[in-house]
């Protein structure tokens, strides 16, 4: 058995930049890893692929991201035999967390690894794209400029392991109905500066990189979960340096200076009842390092 772990990730920057002939989006994000994550456990087996996702609700069939991964590197490699793979889920679902493209990502890396394979990263990005645009920096991760549909990737020096409120509300968002809202309200919204915070990012020291924090597609989230701009000003008003929705959200997340008022914010939310206990944590940023 061997074990994998598929981080969580956080856009400091997400800017669409146009709609493609296949129905997709170019997008420029700067993205981020933050240091909670979902744990893989993967055996050999004599064949099929099982999964156990460890009383979660997402799906055990095909449908799940993990046995797309699973079946696409069985697929590439021509390996006869199967595998069980049991699921530790801690990122929250549908948050803009790429959890389920995390999971995806461990599972290409950790079937690589279990029948021995010889992939190299590259080479996993190119099938990772085949199952979702987030696939590719998930196997990676770190801090990275994601560009195209999300699978061009210019790697950045990684930033230091900076303090993070997290709080996702129970409303839920889908990802495709946000994409399309947004291309009808397209020509109307500001765009991040994503090319100053990469200046700022490359010659600067700190957190002033944090003044171009953005996402556009806020805009269409916001007004249909009103929690994620009550986060933003909780997180705000108990002292952030910085907040913004990651994803197509709803999870919002604020820069602090420790734990404990990162902590204190977080308990504030809670109160409020715009998050419950366990899709609102206190975390970091992380440069993961994998086997």
């Amino acid at each position: 058995m061997i074990t994998e772990r598929a981080y969580a990730k956080i856009n400091l920057c997400l800017d669409v930049t146009g709609k493609r002939p296949d129905g997709y989006h170019d997008v420029r994000m700067i993205m981020q890893m933050v240091d909670i994550f979902d744990a893989l456990s993967l055996s050999k087996t004599d064949s099929g692929i099982t999964i156990d996702v460890g009383g979660s609700p997402l799906p055990e069939d095909g449908d799940n991201l993990i046995c797309k991964a699973a079946r696409k590197i069985m697929d590439r490699c021509g390996i006869k035999g199967g595998v069980s793979i049991s699921l530790e889920k801690h990122i929250p679902i549908a948050a803009g967390m790429a959890g389920g493209s995390s999971d995806a990502a461990a599972t290409l890396r950790g079937m690589n690894r279990l029948y021995e394979c010889g992939l190299t990263n590259e080479e996993l990005r190119e099938i990772g794209v085949t199952i979702g645009a987030d696939v590719p920096y998930c196997i990676e991760g770190g801090t990275v400029l994601a560009e195209g549909i999300g699978e061009k990737l210019t790697f950045l020096e990684p930033l230091p392991g900076y303090i993070l409120a997290v709080a996702k509300p129970e409303a839920g968002v889908s990802t495709g109905n946000i994409y399309t809202a947004l291309d009808e309200i397209f020509d109307t919204i500001l765009h991040p500066d994503i090319d100053g915070m990469l200046n700022t990012m490359r010659t600067c020291r700190g957190t002033g990189f944090l003044k171009y924090l953005g996402n556009v597609l806020e805009y269409v989230t916001e007004p249909r979960c009103p929690e994620v701009e009550k986060i933003k000003d909780v997180f705000g008003d108990m002292g952030s340096s910085g907040t913004l929705m990651t994803g197509s959200g709803p999870t919002v997340y604020g820069f602090f200076e420790d734990e404990e008022k990162a902590a204190r914010a977080v308990s504030e939310v809670r109160r409020l009842g715009y998050a419950g206990e366990a899709e609102s944590f206190v975390t970091r940023l992380i440069t993961p390092v994998y086997d």
